[in-house]
């Protein structure tokens, strides 16, 4: 069987863990697949490990006890998830944003792959401990964002619908009314989606009221789950709220000021 150099087996285990994030992956599969001793394998895992923290690029994690391994945590520096917030900022601060009826035009940004993607990374970070079995969110602008958040975490995401779909079999609706139109909805779950009795991260594109979220709440009593907690992009201050559990939010929006100006700033940890 082939032999790799150690430049080589760096490479194949870098892939494939950032491929497969915070999920554990023995020592014995890489050490099969490049036909390397487990203690060449856990020395080149030694090298990922200090050049991923040197260069706040993730974490490699390692899991004691026969069914341990390795795993690989995603993350961004401090600077980095800043400057990315403060960047955020500063696109939506632009008038044209502000539609009829004072709200603000994010849909390019939740289509934006760079974007979402280290929007993701920084909420599953501060999510990493959480011990989430889904990730939650309602169709359809929170889609992207909800998807790589559940990426990262290794988990699966799950999505209530506003309208049934017969495609998805028996599902559970409740009425909610809107944070944001104020008006009565509904939302559902296919029954097969969701295992009873888990823990499950609600994240979206926008947080206004929290009306959504309280909707998300009572469906997941339905399957006798819990949401452990929310996350979003833009989390609006401008009307109060009163959530089942507290939020995460990368930057806020506070409105328009009295010169028409959008008045955004990165949310605080």
């Amino acid at each position: 069987m082939q032999k790799y150099s150690r430049n080589s087996r760096i490479s194949a285990i870098t892939k494939i863990l950032i491929e497969n994030p915070n999920k554990i992956m023995s020592l014995n599969y890489f050490s099969e697949m490049l036909n390397a001793a487990k203690s060449t394998i856990s020395e080149d895992i030694l090298v990922i490990r200090e050049i991923m923290e040197t260069l706040e690029m993730g974490m490699i994690e390692t899991i004691a006890g026969a069914t341990g391994g390795v795993r690989y945590v995603a993350r961004i520096g401090e600077e980095e998830e800043k400057a990315f917030a403060n960047a955020i900022c500063e696109t939506l601060r632009d008038k044209s944003r502000i539609v009829p009826g004072n709200f603000l035009y994010i849909t390019d940004i939740m289509l934006d792959p760079t974007i979402v993607h280290r929007a993701g990374v920084i909420l599953a970070s501060r999510f990493s401990k959480a011990k989430a079995d889904y990730v939650i969110t309602v169709e359809t602008k929170g889609i992207p964002l909800a998807y790589e958040v559940a990426r990262y975490l290794g988990v699966p995401l799950i999505v209530a619908r506003k309208n049934s779909k017969v495609t998805e079999g028996t599902s559970v609706t409740i009425n909610y009314v809107s944070g944001t139109t104020g008006r009565l909805g509904n939302m559902g779950l296919a029954k097969r989606t969701l295992k009873t009795s888990s823990r499950c991260l609600f994240i979206d594109d926008f947080l206004r009221a929290g009306g959504t979220v309280n909707g998300i709440a009572d469906l997941l009593n339905e399957f006798d789950s819990e949401l452990i907690g929310i996350g979003v992009l833009v989390d609006s201050k401008e009307v109060a709220k009163k959530l089942p559990t507290p939020y995460i939010s990368l930057v806020d929006y506070h409105g328009v000021d009295e010169e028409g100006n959008v008045v955004m700033e990165a949310s605080e940890k």
